[in-house]
């Protein structure tokens, strides 16, 4: 008797609908206290509290709205047969294009197509009503419905654009593959991963926002002192119009090798007055450089994605598995597809394994602040990001233990706090 496969995967992402719900439960219970922590009274004013507490118990409501619709879609599609369904559909749409429906690759981007109108029309609602009406009642949204469409429009023409030479690339290594697939497709997708990383912040990213130069000043002095002084290539160094679209704000940086950039959010120079508070900032980020977190995490990225592609080799021929979920051929996409779903429970582990190191790298990332000697300043930027964002201040320890990368605002006040840290170890 074959396995359940798709009953299997049915089963398992429902029951995961329903554990997170009851973490979500618990965090909209946290949410709506009426008191700050302990640690933030007297750190916090009442009146950043109060915001922060109705937007966040806003966008919790939303989220179980967006959840329940999306299970109930997600499950729809799998138990009523609806991807094999369509992907009939999509090979009778090329035949009456008079292309060849023969053709895998025309067909796949077909089917392709199909799915990127459907998650355009089933997402758009929720988009809007996310930035239109809960970051706008919350005073966050700064873009215009024209922004907003214009950059849906540039988006859709990006993955138009460089969606199909990825697809149709993938399709022929797993054709050619043979015993070596596995290799080749993390071959394939490591070198994109490379590619990308280099051409989203030079020719993609600017589409979206422009990135001008930091002005000469005490900000852009005080920064370049610190690269310097931790031999970090800084090679360029900018601020991104941010506010034009939100009132969030952030830093990252990115490069390779002796070609390193930092970027600062407008906003983020805007909230934190002091100019100290943006350096220490900077230093955490650094810290994640310094300490090697960028390299630990792009090598546990490889190794993941270099197993998953070992997992599909071993099933991707499973006339069952393919049985199971409604279709008698095996595409190669769909196959993708349906291997993602079996591996949803090794996801799940895998994410939360990834969410605790990413804890323990934001606490080693502040302690090398502190060590520079930004403790303080680090402090009060945190607390200013933590405020001016509207961030959660009360939070469940399960919610958070299994969603957060970032440890809570609480636990990293009192790391820092900590007279003789070990987080950097």
């Amino acid at each position: 008797m074959a396995f359940p496969y798709l009953e299997a995967v049915l089963g398992f992402m429902i029951f995961m609908y329903f554990f997170e719900t009851y973490l979500d439960i618990r965090q909209l219970a946290a949410l709506k206290l009426p008191t700050l922590p302990k640690p933030l009274e007297g750190v916090i004013s009442e009146e950043k509290f109060k915001r922060a507490r109705a937007y966040s118990i806003d966008k919790s409501h939303f989220h179980f709205i967006h959840e329940a619709v999306t299970i109930l879609m997600d499950t729809t599609i799998l138990y009523f047969g609806i991807l094999p369904w369509f992907w009939k559909v999509s090979g009778n749409l090329v035949a009456n294009f008079g292309l060849d429906a023969e053709n895998e690759i025309i067909h796949t981007l077909s089917f392709l197509a199909g799915v990127m109108i459907w998650s355009q029309v089933t997402d758009l609602p929720f988009s809007l009503y996310s930035t239109f009406v809960i970051e706008a009642r919350h005073g966050f949204n700064k873009q215009t419905m024209w922004l907003y469409f214009r950059d849906m429009f540039k988006g859709i023409c990006i993955s138009i654009l460089l969606g199909p030479p990825i697809v149709a690339a993938i399709i022929i290594i797993v054709q050619k593959g043979g015993p070596y697939l596995a290799i080749y497709l993390w071959a394939f997708m490591f070198v994109l991963s490379l590619v990308m990383m280099t051409l989203y912040p030079i020719l993609i990213a600017p589409l979206f926002n422009k990135f001008t130069p930091l002005p000469d000043g005490g900000l852009r002095e005080k920064i370049e002192k610190l690269a310097a002084s931790l031999k970090f290539p800084l090679k360029k160094l900018f601020v991104v119009d941010g506010s034009t679209r939100s009132s969030h704000s952030n830093a990252y940086m990115y490069g390779f090798f002796n070609n390193k950039r930092i970027v600062l959010y407008d906003t983020l120079i805007q909230q934190c007055k002091n100019e100290e508070e943006v350096v220490a900032v900077i230093a955490h980020e650094l810290g994640h450089w310094k300490l090697n977190h960028t390299m630990y995490s792009f090598i546990a990225v490889q190794i993941l994605t270099f197993l998953q592609f070992g997992g599909y080799t071993l099933v991707r021929n499973s006339k069952d598995l393919f049985e199971s979920f409604g279709f008698d051929t095996q595409p190669i996409l769909i196959g993708l597809i349906i291997f993602q779903h079996t591996v949803i429970p090794l996801q799940h582990l895998v994410n939360f394994g990834l969410n605790l190191v990413s804890r323990t790298f934001e606490f080693q990332a502040d302690a090398f602040a502190k060590k520079l000697g930004y403790a303080k300043s680090l402090q009060a930027g945190l607390i200013k990001l933590q405020e001016e964002n509207l961030s959660a201040m009360n939070t469940d320890p399960w919610y958070s233990a299994y969603h957060y990368s970032h440890p809570p605002l609480v636990e990293r006040l009192a790391a820092i706090e900590e007279p003789d840290s070990k987080k950097e170890d």
